[in-house]
């Protein structure tokens, strides 16, 4: 007997931005989706979502590895553009949460000497601001088109 896979938090998601439910939503990629991450440990922070989620980047097909790989660089060039940052950390864990799902941070040379250096996940992310719709519109604007400019943007109801 097959059992299925509990769906993840990133299933739900995934589900949310489908069906438009989801404020954190930047754009519809050909891959999946981006959204603004929460908290904003470093202002621009994004992900993207395989649609359709798989386990690991290793379970997609070659063409569809390609597309999201290439997705998740074309969104480190749109948040540089947009933020101004000094370079992009991207990472790729699924650990904690066993779903693909690639994790695209800014990084600015002003940040603080103590985590300057070091991976993002050293940054206080308690003291860092939760998702606001108001105060993130601008930002999430400023993405999509940017996305947009880049060619990566697909135009659909459910997305930007």
């Amino acid at each position: 007997m097959h059992r299925s896979t509990p769906a993840t938090a990133i299933h739900r998601q995934v589900e949310r931005l489908r069906h438009g439910e989801d404020p954190t939503v930047v754009a519809r990629t050909g891959a999946g989706w981006v959204v603004l991450g929460s908290p904003q440990v470093a202002r621009g922070y994004c992900l993207l979502l395989p649609d359709p989620v798989v386990p690991r980047l290793n379970d997609l097909d070659q063409h569809a590895r390609q597309r999201f790989l290439l997705e998740m660089a074309t969104l480190g060039d749109a948040i540089l553009a947009v933020t101004g940052a000094a370079r992009i950390n991207y990472e790729i864990l699924g650990n904690l949460e066993p779903a693909l799902h690639a994790h695209v941070f800014p990084r600015s040379e002003d940040e603080p000497d103590s985590v300057r250096t070091r991976p993002i996940w050293f940054h206080d992310w308690s003291a860092a601001p939760t998702f606001d719709r108001h105060r993130d519109a601008a930002l999430i604007e400023a993405l999509a088109a940017e996305l947009r400019r880049l060619g990566i943007v697909v135009e659909d109801d459910a997305g930007d």
